[in-house]
């Protein structure tokens, strides 16, 4: 779409979120995307999708090789926030109750108490997350989708900001499960992330230089960091209502469900991809895109979604939500060729 005809659009409808885009909290965040991007060099789209989910209130799973700083993204994020951090390692021999926590009987008091296992936090990172089995997988189901956990009778509500942070290594690595569809379509995202290029890596060293010599010297890495507040719980609770309140004509609200519908119907626009899908995504892929792209307008300083916006998350929201035909895996067709496709056969408003 003509930025210029959605910006004539935009105004032309009186809607009292298009008066003001909160360009104070809107810079915040974009220092906070800077100098992000400055301390995990080379992965700026994954800067960007740890920012849009957490102005979406979602969950983020981040998938690469070993060793591309999906971790220390996460780490890096947490330090900016004024909120409880907690990092689970998962692993083949990790319980559900090493996640939810259980109940414990106390003699002193003749009685069972509810002992919060790390779930119980603002920002949990689940570290490796394919390489502990389903059954444990299974454990951040309601937590993820209800924000509370249940423990026998009892249900035990998780705090207003929860979101979960995971990183897993490619399926094909040795020592890893497949996570389970119902647990992949709570994620609002998900993002790959690859090798980087010769002049990122020279980069890379030379930061992990820099900060060797600060930890050989003994120097507190906070005398380097740079002078940003970090963000408090109601900062981002008004940075989520702006993002919400931002402007969507309804012809964009109409691509969004005509991408989703595309994946569950594709026989109306191409045979041959009606012949990739299996299943299409669920509900929660329109309302992560609706949402989604809500987030990067805001984030980029616009006070309108347009088709652009919803095009740079079609991927990431939709990627782990389809279900690809046997025929189309043994021809070596993955979900971002499918997605390649519908983006090219739904019309643009």
């Amino acid at each position: 779409m003509n930025p210029d005809r959605m910006e004539k659009t935009s105004h032309s409808s009186k809607h009292p979120e298009q008066s003001g885009t909160g360009g104070d909290l809107q810079e915040r965040f974009r220092q906070i995307e800077k100098s992000l991007s400055d301390r995990i060099i080379g992965q700026q789209g994954l800067v960007q999708r740890l920012l849009i989910t957490l102005l979406c209130d979602g969950h983020l799973l981040v998938e690469g090789a070993p060793g591309l700083a999906k971790t220390r993204a996460v780490k890096e994020l947490s330090a900016m926030i004024k909120a409880d951090y907690h990092r689970i390692q998962f692993t083949p021999d990790l319980l559900p109750s090493d996640l939810t926590g259980t109940d414990i009987f106390q003699p002193e008091h003749a009685k069972f108490i509810f002992q919060q296992g790390p779930l119980f936090h603002h920002l949990v990172l689940a570290d490796e997350i394919n390489r502990a089995p389903a059954k444990v997988q299974s454990a951040l189901l309601e937590a993820m989708a209800e924000r509370q956990i249940t423990i026998g009778k009892t249900t035990h509500r998780l705090p207003g900001l929860f979101m979960v942070m995971a990183t897993q290594n490619p399926i094909e690595q040795e020592g890893t499960y497949p996570l389970p569809e119902a647990q992949l379509d709570r994620f609002l995202l998900h993002v790959g992330i690859g090798y980087p290029s010769r002049e990122t890596e020279s980069r890379i060293m030379e930061l992990a230089r820099q900060e060797a010599r600060g930890c050989i010297s003994s120097l507190d890495r906070a005398v380097d960091s740079d002078p940003i507040s970090r963000l408090t719980i109601s900062q981002i609770e008004e940075a989520r209502i702006q993002v919400l309140d931002l402007y969507m004509a309804p012809p964009v609200q109409r691509y969004i469900a005509e991408l989703v519908l595309a994946t569950r119907d594709p026989s109306g626009y191409d045979g041959e991809l009606a012949g990739w899908i299996q299943y299409g995504a669920s509900p929660r892929g329109s309302i992560g895109l609706e949402r989604a792209s809500r987030a990067h307008a805001w984030l980029c300083g616009k006070n309108y979604v347009s088709p652009d916006d919803v095009q740079n998350l079609a991927h990431d929201v939709l990627r782990h939500r389809i279900i690809l035909s046997f025929a189309a895996e043994a021809g070596g067709i993955n979900a971002d060729t499918v997605l390649n496709r519908i983006l090219e056969l739904v019309p643009v408003p």
